[in-house]
């Protein structure tokens, strides 16, 4: 991944990820491995925290198609180095969020995915 393309967003606005039953396998170890290290990760990037939460549904069974998306995340964050949070010791965090409503925005349980 050191010499990828860069990728602007860490997902894809016409990605609908399902369950690809006919997709080509991939080891599960290396999956969950890559993951897990984004998890670990989401703590100073809270931005790839829903695609990683998306993502990591698939650990049981993942597919090509699902560790092409994973690794879209990878690329995102390489153009993205200098963004972050960062947390100094003994000073107070506040923290503004928003967030706006997607009624029924995911494609495999109808679910909204706000």
């Amino acid at each position: 991944m050191n010499n990828c393309k860069e990728a602007a967003t860490p997902i894809l606005t016409t990605c609908y990820l399902n369950d690809d039953e006919k997709g080509a396998v991939v080891d599960q170890t290396k999956f969950r491995g890559l993951i897990g290290s984004l998890l670990y990760l989401m703590t100073n990037r809270p931005d790839i925290m829903f695609n990683v939460c998306m993502y990591a549904k698939f650990q049981a069974n993942p597919k090509e198609s699902h560790y092409n998306a994973t690794k879209r995340i990878l690329k995102s964050l390489k153009g993205t180095v200098n963004v972050g949070v960062w947390y100094r010791n003994g000073t107070e965090l506040n923290f503004l969020g928003f967030s706006g409503p997607d009624f029924a925005g995911c494609k495999l349980d109808r679910k909204s995915t706000s």
